[in-house]
């Protein structure tokens, strides 16, 4: 396994690295650290920053208690940073990307995301989004389950990426009973109300064991819940009654204008929760 290790020299950035050095040291993986330097600015300037960025690299590996006891890789490229990223994962043959979560500039953001949502969008690598301070290995993980096929890659790919499987990992899954406004608004009874979503919630339950057999992933021994509301709105519930150290979620394919301007269920919990989160794009 290889995992690439992005950097701005930010503290964002080293909390990123410490978790992918702990990730690669209990994996046995391969750790390239990539920098990448602005190439629209003056060659001179470029070359000064290229040469700065190799020397902080260097530093950082030695310094990074987390870094100091593998042998490590640094890497600086040129180029747009999410370009970048994705060329030096391309090229070392990343399985896994890990970065820190980025600042974001609000009106720019709308439309073009930030650097880890671009890499995340427009790549085929697993992102790692590092939120939290690393203080352990990660131990227990959330993963929302729509019963479609991104969300059983996503759950595949944190297995094989060594993060937590079995009874550490936690499935979650939203339903909307569809008919519960209507109810409300013809005046029914609370209790009809209640029984139609209980009903919803049993049929729910029925259909994600099914889901899950069909794709080899029931473990009875999972934790498993079936929660009634908007995807989100459930998803950040179950993150913060639960505390996950890592949240693994499925990317849903798009092209065109709706890949660069629609927001995702992904997006929202990359932008809006505090924890660790393993975004996976779709099989390609």
């Amino acid at each position: 396994m290889h995992i690439l290790a992005a950097t701005d020299f930010s503290t964002r950035s080293q909390r990123a690295l410490r978790r992918a050095g702990l990730l690669a040291r209990d994996s046995g993986a391969e750790l390239t650290l990539v920098h990448v330097v602005d190439d629209d600015q003056p060659p001179d300037l470029v070359a000064l920053q290229r040469r700065e960025a190799e020397r902080i690299l260097s530093e950082q590996i030695s310094a990074i208690a987390e870094l100091s006891v593998l042998p490590s890789r640094a890497l600086v490229v040129e180029g747009d940073p999410f370009d970048g990223i994705l060329r030096a994962a391309a090229s070392t043959g990343a399985d896994l990307i890990v970065m820190g979560a980025h600042r974001k500039q609000l009106l720019r953001d709308i439309f073009v995301g930030t650097t880890i949502e671009r890499v995340i969008r427009t790549g085929p690598f697993p992102v790692l989004m590092v939120n939290k301070e690393m203080d352990q290995p990660y131990r227990t993980a959330l993963a929302p389950v729509d019963m479609s096929e991104p969300s059983v890659n996503a759950i595949r790919t944190g297995r094989a990426l060594g993060l937590p499987s079995g009874a550490r990992l936690a499935l979650v899954h939203a339903f909307q009973p569809m008919a519960k406004g209507k109810m409300f608004y013809a005046g029914l009874s609370r209790d009809a109300i209640d029984g139609y979503v209980a009903d919803e919630r049993q049929r729910a339950a029925k259909e994600l064991i099914a889901f899950l057999e069909a794709n080899l992933l029931d473990d009875r021994g999972r934790s498993m819940s079936i929660e009634e509301g908007a995807p989100f709105e459930v998803i950040s519930k179950a993150t913060e009654q639960s505390k996950p150290d890592v949240l693994i979620i499925g990317t849903h394919g798009r092209t065109g204008i709706a890949k660069a301007l629609l927001g995702s269920v992904t997006e929202e919990v990359l932008r809006s929760l505090d924890v660790d989160i393993l975004a996976v794009p779709p099989l390609r």
